[in-house]
């Protein structure tokens, strides 16, 4: 008896321990994902803003602003992969609370994000001919998009900057910031793009220029914010010149290692969407239009998704950091769960906007039945998308295994789903239908590898070193 006693004593405090890591856990995510997803929704707002807007204009604006975005996408798709190669090391330098280390982690990706920022800007502002002949041959829609990008590229340097401050922040606890910063951001886009698209209130109807500008103004915003932040309230961490000219040849080994394969990542999949992008602007501008809003769609629904895949990057870092291995195993789990749950919730937002858009969207008859088609595969493309970014791009990154996604990416969005694209449209001049299929299919097919790669928890490195 005594000895049944023990063990369901034991049984109970199992599950006891285990509730208490649950609601930690929960409460954890709840303080990470909640500010970070509307901080992706606010930014996805900002992406909107100019869609809507110049879809009140007209199709070619539209489509010349659309492209003629795929710019700063390239561009802080790089910044981005600088951002998360950084994150692994700062999210576990953070779980060992060692400041010097993540101030020359800091140091080194912002110079160099800063650095590319500037390269793309004199590219948009000196060849946006030859970038915007990238993905399209429409004259017109090449002189909307040259219009756009000699004004819109001065905010690059901007964005990188305050990207890197933001997403390093976060791997210290400070969320909120970013959350005030893109906010401010919002609200100043969409009264600048009110004033000068439409030429509101005395100002002159610019148009397309008028986005560019409005984007210039919400970036130089979030610029302010962070500064103040910096200067005035930052608890742990003050932003110094210093940083940037600091060396340290074993951190500076360690950035190249696990940054790179991430910059490669990211740019290979940047350069993936751009390329999906070109196939489709060389359909048409109907498609163009309609793949535009179709892109929104999607950003709008996976703002909860990359919330928790960055929410995932972060604690799997920091617990890493602190040495508790177990425990990141059993958080890989939860996330897994959750990454399902917020992509069913992503595919019902789309289905939910879906009757909106085409019943609000000014498009002729083809681009409205291109959207409608889009939509309805952006539905299915969305949960597995989610499932792939929360165990790529938050759990194996954060627990050091940064080369899994490069070679992801490269074998399906690359060998099958742009290949496909490409053949279909421009080799067997199938239906647009079978084309946009080809284009959205890799994410399905990812989902079996990637889960085979988590179950082997090869993703469980601490990358940080002693001193």
């Amino acid at each position: 008896m005594s000895r049944h006693y023990l063990s369901e004593a034991g049984k109970s405090g199992r599950l006891s321990y285990m509730s208490e890591e649950t609601r930690d856990f929960c409460r954890k995510v709840a303080v990470l994902v909640f500010p970070m997803a509307l901080q992706n929704l606010i930014n996805t707002g900002i992406a909107s803003i100019d869609v809507i807007m110049l879809g009140r204009v007209g199709e070619k604006v539209l489509s010349g602003a659309s492209l003629g975005a795929q710019v700063a996408f390239v561009m802080n798709l790089i910044v981005f992969g600088f951002c998360s190669g950084a994150s692994v090391l700062i999210a576990q330098y953070w779980g060992k609370r060692d400041m010097r280390a993540i101030e020359t982690v800091f140091g080194m990706s912002a110079k160099l994000t800063v650095l590319l920022a500037l390269a793309f800007m004199l590219a948009a502002l000196f060849i946006p001919n030859l970038l915007m002949r990238l993905f399209t041959n429409d004259p017109e829609v090449i002189r909307q998009g040259i219009a756009y990008l000699r004004v819109v590229g001065l905010s690059y340097p901007l964005n990188a900057l305050a990207m890197i401050y933001l997403n390093s922040m976060r791997n210290l606890g400070q969320v909120r910031v970013a959350t005030v910063a893109y906010f401010c951001s919002l609200v100043t886009n969409v009264v600048v793009n009110s004033l000068f698209i439409f030429g509101l209130a005395g100002f002159p109807a610019l148009g397309i220029t008028g986005a560019a500008i409005g984007t210039v103004c919400a970036r130089a915003m979030e610029v302010l914010i962070v500064l103040l932040y910096d200067r005035k309230v930052n608890p742990h961490f003050r932003m110094k010149l210093e940083f940037f000219f600091r060396r340290d040849p074993l951190l500076s080994k360690d950035f190249w290692t696990y940054t790179a394969p991430v910059v490669a990542n990211e740019l290979m999949w940047g350069l993936g969407m751009s390329t999906m992008a070109a196939i489709m602007g060389h359909l048409g501008s109907e498609v163009i239009a309609a793949n535009s809003v179709a892109q929104v769609s999607r950003n709008l629904a996976t703002v909860l998704g990359f919330g928790v895949a960055s929410a995932a990057a972060i604690m799997t870092g920091n617990v890493i950091g602190q040495g508790d291995r177990d425990l990141a195993r059993r958080n890989g789990r939860r996330f897994m769960i959750l990454s399902v749950l917020t992509g069913l919730l992503g595919a019902g937002i789309i289905l939910a906007v879906r009757p909106i858009l085409l019943a609000t969207m000014v498009l002729t008859e083809g681009a409205a039945r291109n959207l409608s088609f889009m939509l309805l595969v952006m539905a299915v493309y969305v949960i597995f998308q989610s499932v792939n970014t929360t165990a790529v791009v938050g759990i194996f990154r954060g627990g050091g295994d940064t080369r899994f996604g490069f070679f992801l990416d490269v074998g399906f969005m690359w060998g099958v789903g742009i290949l496909g694209g490409f053949l279909s449209a421009f080799v067997f001049h199938a239906p647009t239908f079978i084309v946009i299929l080809f284009l959205l299919c890799d994410e399905e097919l990812k989902v079996p590898v990637t889960l085979i790669r988590y179950r082997t928890y090869k993703w469980l490195q601490d990358v940080t070193r002693e001193g």
